[in-house]
Order: structure tokens, then sequence, then C-alpha cells
């Protein structure tokens, strides 16, 4: 082979395999807390199939699960701490004003 067609050769790329998110072994249920708070966003949302790394099955399983975990409030429906914070400071804030007049 010439020099010059050895540049065109793709190289093979090695690929670690990713462990997948749920093992055989753990059930998807709505007790099981360890396994659903990993699925879920800090704001409290159910994370996307391409995030979670999930099957089709899995995934729908999981939504059951967390959805079920809100209902019997195993789970919050928003994770609001942040939300809390900023209207106790602007109701400070106009009390404080209101005060002021």
């Amino acid at each position: 082979m010439d020099k010059s067609k050895r540049f065109f050769l793709k190289t093979k790329r090695f690929f670690r395999k990713r462990l997948p998110p749920i093992q055989s072994g753990d059930r998807i249920d709505y007790k099981n807390m360890g396994l659903i708070s990993r699925f879920i966003s800090e704001q409290g949302k159910i994370l996307s199939r391409r995030v979670n790394r999930l099957t089709l099955k899995q995934q729908r399983l999981i939504t059951i699960a967390i959805k079920q975990a809100r209902i019997l409030s195993l789970l919050p429906f928003l994770n609001n701490e942040k939300q809390f914070e900023k209207s106790e400071s602007t109701t400070r804030t106009i009390t404080a004003l209101k005060k002021n007049i």
C-alpha cells in the first residue's frame, strides 16, 4: 500500500461498554426509592430515555413507579426549594417597603 492511501483508512475505535443502569435483579417498584431517585432530575422531572439509557419497557415501568410514588407522597411532584427562597425574599422586601411608606 502506498503511503498516500494509508491516511484514508479508518482507525478502529474502541468503546467501553457501559453498564446498564438497571440490573436484571433490580425490581422496578414505587417502594424502591434508591432506584427511582436515580431517574429524576434535581427539579423533580423524569429524565428521558436517552439520558437514562433505558429500554422502552424499563422507561415505562420507571415512569409508572415514579407517578405512583408521587401520588402516595413518597416523592414530591416538584422540587421548589429555590423558588420558595426567592418568594420569601421578595415578600420580605415588599413588607419592608410598606413599613417605610
